[in-house]
């Protein structure tokens, strides 16, 4: 048992109903859908914006739970669980973090800025791990929930912290910094990301440094002509590449891939090798040379460790793999913290019931080897793994911890007798240190494509999801769209993720679509918009809810449905209300009330609408007219037939300009993708998307040669081309070629010249430092896909569909 739980959440303002439960406490969660809920789990019922998790206390509780910190009882559960009672449950979390994060007494690094946070934070671990036990956050968990989830994992054998700490507005810091009581103080980059929630830079960079006020000393960049927050000397240990009054002077000089820094800290000069030229890696290392110093490290040291930095990747990727597995690539890390964030993921985005993890040796973990191999078998049985593969010397040991396990001391082992071992329709999660480079067993179990890749960020999806439900009434009720295979980016694990999200409806185009998705695995009710009449059977079969719009449908159906021997079968009613493409129109409602009434074979689920100009103001009116004739229309089916089926006439736009509007339901399409027709909310919302390929060539083209089919392009000096393995095929316009168009390489414009080919196209690089196999981004944040489509005069609906499912899709979530 963990005393310092119990210990923590006694010494916070609570009222505690004590059921005579168990009160023994191991772990803490705030997510209801975890397998890892249990007996020993202090759970805390957190309220958002358009989430309330007292709603499954119940279901915990027959899950196991017995321990809740909630900010009242739930209707039901009275008397089967001890309650914590608090006024708010977030701020209760907070508080239950940082008292016990004061029962340890060691050094505690906080970092913040608007960049490189993580980066600095995997780095510093790696630099100082070889001397401390490092707890550590886990991915990148700096929020308000983030910082106390990563606060409670530390234990007796740590003694050395690195946390991040991240802020959107003012006012957060200060909760953030009574968290973490950092003793090291770690100001990162300062810019213009995140900067909705402040008034200018300024401020931004006050905000953050209140994480610091208690703090023994600040690390920070000077730059010149730079306002910044001036510290005194006693508590500022500064760096600068200006030659100035900061602690430390830095030179860099840059080649091959490398830049060299030279160091001037006081009487001592040194210099080192650090294997990155980006600004943005060459400040990061910076940061965590100013820690090794102000730890006191020789140069030597700094030296050996400092030239072995590495890129850091802080993305869980779900990728295809061969015989209908799909790979979770988790292949960088191997901490308990972040396995048990990893199963977590594993179990949203499954796509079988049987599950197989490969696992390196965990380190870090501030546990004794017996106790943690315990604690990982735990983790393994309830998460109902099917199959472990553990790699190296220490989980070899303890293998028979896991049941169903084969182990080997080294990757090289596995690779050996990897044609011995059975991957098939499985769903495997490859979690390892980077010292086991498990790339290359994430190399043999990925189905091989060409290297364009359109990578989904599933978090920017989560975040818009709340976005716009943030927009909804309470108890309004959400349909998601995944027709046209996710609008384009991908359409069983975005699904997956909103069934993950408990969204109430899914929308699919047709039959087909919602068939796949119910045969991997789906449960969540899916409605089909445009089921064509051959389809109903298959329908049925599927348990999926068909949209009828015409009395052809209709008759059809309920013939179907009447030789089926149905009873209530869930059907949506469309009303035709000025888009004029699909729905039953005003004069035939009495015909359709007269259809529907006493039929007991089907139950209109819901009725529903298509607005024609949401998006529009200047057709405000016309808008208007369509609700108020859905309302006359909707309000006379529910009268003559008795029912209350759920209404919905919002699409994205709506939920955002009609917000008087939102019935029981709102249909959220396009911009949970991330794109919206107001640039004021696009601004809001996070990119989904981002289209990638590579270089695949470069040539030097003389003046007055030309480029491509036609000979469109001529060059008018000496030009740098590059070949990009990405074209019409792939689903890049045409009219996108002929310089109209452009891709982004190195953060900088490569203009498209010449005709885009059928798999290729052509940009001009000349001043851009790239070499053949760098990355190229093709849309994302620059170009957006609404800056694509305003050029080509057409919508970034289509922009987003066109991409060719022969384009491989990366999931992954930061």
């Amino acid at each position: 048992m963990n005393s310092k739980i119990l210990n923590s959440i006694q010494k916070i303002a609570t009222t505690f109903v004590d059921n005579q439960f168990d009160t023994s406490l191991e772990t803490v969660s705030i997510d209801s859908r975890s397998l890892q809920n249990g007996s020993q789990t202090l759970f805390f019922a957190l309220v958002g914006s358009h989430t309330n998790a007292h709603v499954y206390v119940n279901d915990l509780i027959k899950n196991g739970v017995r321990n809740f910190v909630v900010n009242h009882i739930p209707e039901g559960c009275e008397k089967k669980a001890n309650f914590y009672l608090v006024a708010d449950t977030l701020i209760a979390l907070q508080e239950f973090a940082a008292q016990y994060r004061a029962l340890f007494d060691f050094p505690i690094i906080g970092v913040t800025g608007s960049n490189g946070k993580t980066i600095v934070k995997e780095w510093l671990n790696f630099l100082l791990s070889p001397d401390y036990n490092v707890i550590r956050s886990p991915k990148s968990y700096n929020s308000q929930v983030g910082v106390p989830l990563s606060v409670i994992a530390i234990n007796e054998q740590h003694n050395l912290g690195i946390f991040e700490a991240g802020i959107s507005t003012n006012s957060e810091m200060s909760r953030l910094e009574k968290i973490i009581q950092p003793t090291i103080g770690l100001l990162t980059n300062v810019g213009s990301a995140h900067d909705e929630g402040f008034l200018n830079l300024e401020e931004k960079r006050k905000e953050k440094m209140l994480l610091f006020k208690n703090s023994e000393v600040v690390i920070y960049q000077i730059k010149q002509n730079d306002v910044s927050v001036i510290l005194s000397k006693q508590n500022a240990f500064t760096w600068s590449f200006e030659k100035n009054q900061a602690s430390v002077f830095i030179e860099k000089i840059k080649s091959n891939d490398k830049t060299e820094l030279k160091v001037y800290y006081g009487n001592v000069y040194f210099d080192l090798l650090i294997p990155f030229q980006e600004e943005a890696s060459i400040e990061n290392a910076i940061s965590c040379l100013m820690v090794l110093l102000y730890f006191k490290y020789d140069p030597i040291t700094i030296q050996n460790r400092m030239q072995l930095l590495y890129p850091v990747e802080m993305r869980l990727k779900v990728k295809n793999g061969i015989n209908n597995c799909n790979i979770i690539d988790d292949s960088y890390s191997s901490d308990f913290q972040s396995l048990k964030i990893a199963l977590d993921f594993l179990e949203s985005q499954k796509q079988s019931d049987n599950k197989t993890v490969i696992l390196s040796d965990i380190f870090q973990s501030g546990l004794y080897k017996e106790e943690l191999y315990s604690k990982v078998a735990d983790l393994i049985v309830s998460n109902n793994i099917t199959r472990v593969i553990g790699i190296g010397e220490t989980i070899s040991e303890f293998k028979d911890k896991f049941a169903n396990c084969i182990t080997y001391k080294n990757s090289a082992d596995f690779i050996a007798d990897y044609d011995n071992l059975d991957f098939n329709n499985e769903t495997i999660l490859i979690k390892g240190a980077r010292s086991f480079e498990f790339e290359a067993i994430v190399s043999l179990l990925e189905e091989k494509t060409h290297e364009t890749v359109l990578e989904i960020n599933l978090n920017a999806i989560s975040y818009n999801l709340n976005f716009f439900k943030a927009k909804l009434q309470p108890n309004v009720k959400i349909m998601v769209m995944v027709k046209a295979f996710g609008y384009g980016n991908g359409g069983f694990e975005i699904a997956k993720l909103l069934e993950h999200h408990k969204v109430d409806y899914l929308g699919v185009a047709f039959a087909d679509e919602g068939i796949a998705l119910k045969s991997m695995g789906i449960q969540m009710p899916i409605m089909v918009l445009n089921p064509e009449n051959t389809s109903f059977s298959a329908i049925i079969q599927h348990q999926l809810e068909p949209e009828i719009y015409s009395f052809k449908g209709l008759r059809a159906f309920l013939k179907m449905a009447a030789q089926k021997e149905l009873k209530e079968f869930p059907i949506h009613i469309k009303i035709d209300t000025g888009m004029h493409r699909l729905g039953f129109e005003a004069n035939t409602i009495d015909e359709l009330i007269t259809t529907l009434k006493g039929n007991a074979t089907v139950k209109v689920k819901s009725i529903l609408s298509h607005l024609a100009t949401s998006d529009d103001f200047s057709q405000k009116d016309f808008t208007q007219s369509q609700i108020d004739l859905f309302e006359k229309l909707s309000s006379k089916l529910m009268s003559e037939l008795k029912i209350k089926p759920i209404r919905h006439i919002l699409n994205t736009s709506g939920i955002s300009n009609f917000s008087n509007s939102q019935y029981d339901m709102v249909r959220l399409g396009i911009g949970i993708y991330g794109v919206s027709n107001d640039p004021e909310e696009q601004k809001k919302l996070e990119n989904v998307g981002t289209l990638k390929s590579i270089i695949s060539q470069i040539r030097i083209v003389s003046e007055g040669e030309s480029v491509g089919y036609g000979r469109k392009y001529r060059a008018q000096k000496s030009t740098k081309i590059a070949t990009i393995p990405i074209g019409y095929a792939d689903g890049i316009s045409r009219a996108w070629g002929n310089e109209v168009g452009f891709v982004t390489i190195k953060n900088k414009k490569a203009t498209i010249v010449g005709s885009i080919c059928m798999d290729m196209l052509m940009v001009d690089c000349t001043d851009i430092d790239c070499k053949e196999g760098d990355s190229v981004i093709i849309f994302g944040q620059n170009p957006s896909v609404n800056f694509m489509a305003q050029q080509l005069n057409t919508i970034p609906y289509e922009i987003l569909t066109s991409i060719s499912q022969r384009v491989k899709r990366i999931f992954y979530r930061e």
